[in-house]
């Protein structure tokens, strides 16, 4: 058979079974005797057979793949995600296909299209927008989906995401409790519900403690990215010392790293002349040059959750929508504890 794949005929007349019985064995072997399943497996291998997936998904309605539309591939939280997920994939005996949004609203519409196209079995997504009605049109149609790391108002879908209102303030409590009067939020944009979120918890804390309100500063930068944390150590260093801040809390551990990294090659001292905290806890925190004190994620828990909440959502006809929310945790280290 060279040059041409073998076909479900091919190996029914090589096995010496009808084509049902083939059939059988690829979607219920269980029906099908020891002996014959195994004959059939063996001229399966002897042939070179791969089944027709494509084919089967046609007849089926969908593929046996899930698929993830992360919101920025270049930051390891997502990534890490997505291994949570690809695990819940896996166990169910389905695959997964990654998608990049890069924070952009128009390439998140083509993904989650394309994907419908190709009929996946359901699609998690970190959205730009969790209130977007791209989201309500493709879940009116009957596809699966379940929103991560967001919060969605009402009931329309199942969502797993973290309280950054609470790592927000257990952040800056920590910068408090370690003797700092000058702190300020590098992240942005605030249009990102996370940072709002965790900056709205540092200022709560900030409040609750009873310090003056304008000692807690915001450093925006346009995006959560090594590049503009080092920008953001830039502008830090050129406040005069006097009124400079003594503490910096950052919307992720990459621009936190990229501040660390102007900040060490600047001649500052971390953390007696400024004192750090990131928010997600990805591996790079505790292997810097000065281990990152940060807020830590379940990252993997949160995709584990999500993927299990998303094939029940397809599989069970009673399914019903849920959203959960974890609980941060401070991971203190040489960043702030000196």
């Amino acid at each position: 058979m060279v040059g041409q794949a073998a076909s479900v005929k091919d190996v029914a007349a090589a096995a010496g079974v009808s084509l049902g019985t083939v059939s059988n064995v690829l979607n219920r072997p269980d029906r099908v005797a020891v002996a014959t399943r195994e004959r059939v497996e063996r001229a399966m291998m002897e042939l070179g057979f791969v089944r027709n997936e494509s084919a089967r998904s046609l007849r089926a309605g969908s593929t046996r793949t899930l698929a993830y539309v992360m919101l920025d591939a270049g930051n390891p939280f997502f990534t890490d995600v997505s291994e949570g997920i690809e695990d819940g994939a896996d166990h169910a005996g389905l695959s997964l296909f990654l998608c990049n949004s890069d924070s952009r609203s128009e390439r998140e519409v083509r993904h989650l299209e394309h994907l419908e196209e190709q009929r996946v079995h359901g699609i998690l997504i970190t959205p730009v927008d969790p209130e977007g009605p791209h989201l309500d049109r493709i879940a009116g149609r009957g596809m699966p989906l379940v929103i991560v790391d967001r919060i969605r108002k009402g009931d329309r879908f199942c969502s797993v995401a973290v309280d950054d209102f609470l790592g927000g303030r257990i952040a800056v409590e920590h910068l408090i409790d370690q003797g700092h009067r000058r702190v300020t939020f590098v992240g942005g944009p605030l249009s990102i519900g996370q940072v709002a979120d965790r900056y709205a918890g540092a200022r709560a804390a900030w409040k609750q403690a009873g310090l003056p309100e304008d000692d807690l500063t915001l450093t925006a930068i346009g995006s959560l990215t090594i590049a503009e944390g080092r920008s953001a150590g830039e502008r830090l260093l050129g406040i005069p010392s006097a009124r400079r801040p003594t503490a910096a809390f950052c919307g992720n551990d990459l621009v936190a790293l990229g501040l660390l990294q102007h900040v060490i090659s600047a001649g500052v001292r971390v953390p007696d002349q400024l004192a750090l905290v990131g928010y997600d806890d990805i591996d790079f925190a505790a292997a810097s040059v000065v281990p990152l004190t940060s807020v830590r994620q379940p990252r993997q828990e949160l995709g584990r959750i999500a993927a299990d909440l998303l094939l029940d959502e397809a599989t069970n006809p009673d399914h019903e929508h849920r959203q959960q929310l974890f609980t941060p945790e401070l991971v203190a280290r040489a960043s702030t504890l000196g």
